[in-house]
């Protein structure tokens, strides 16, 4: 079942990063979502329900001021069982967390459009039901420079998901290829992919 937080938005300001409201309880297992405009770039996120708990909390800046991280969303797209038979999985290699893809979509668009950064990975325990604390990372460059990362912090058990951040550009968003650098990582290891969208 897919699952999808309302927007709580906080903009920075240049000395105060203002708090996002708690997160009601019929939204239990969506991450928050946050966004930054203009000036410095950290943002934290709030409270979100009993069984995950999580935050977005990241930055635009340089060629995304002025943008807006969006809704945090993510699908399972199997469940323990199915992903251990999909990796024919053997307890004794221990834990398992891999990126199976990484995607910017639409891949063009132009200043002003949003991009939906998505990225499908797989946990695996040896002891069934273990729940792994996950963060996902998204660090977007232009032209070599960092501009934006947001991070989500989230409790996974075992099982294939799908997550995505939407971006909406700044309608002064610069031209060229974005690239995104994606990665899951956990206490027991992580895992890197990169992608990219063009702006036209």
């Amino acid at each position: 079942m897919k699952k999808v937080l309302s927007i709580f938005l906080c903009f920075a300001v240049i000395l105060a990063v203002p708090a996002c409201s708690s997160i009601p309880e019929e939204h239990k297992g969506a991450a928050v979502g946050a966004g930054v405009g203009a000036g410095a770039g950290a943002i934290a996120g709030g409270l979100i329900g009993d069984d995950i708990e999580g935050a977005v909390i990241g930055g635009l800046v340089g060629a995304l001021v002025g943008g807006v991280i969006g809704h945090y969303a993510y699908d399972q797209r199997r469940t323990g069982e199915q992903t251990a038979d999909y990796y024919d999985y053997d307890p004794a290699r221990g834990a398992v967390l891999t990126i199976e893809d990484a995607s910017a979509v639409p891949q063009t668009l132009r200043p002003g459009e949003t991009v939906d950064l998505k990225m499908t990975y797989a946990v695996l325990n040896p002891v069934a039901n273990t729940r792994t604390e996950i963060t996902e990372m998204r660090e977007i460059t232009y032209n070599g420079q960092l501009v934006g990362r947001p991070e989500v912090r989230v409790t996974r058990t075992d099982g294939t998901y799908t997550s995505s951040v939407p971006l909406r550009l700044p309608s002064n968003a610069g031209r060229g290829l974005y690239i995104v650098r994606t990665t899951v990582r956990s206490q027991y290891g992580q895992d890197t992919l990169e992608t990219g969208f063009t702006v036209l």
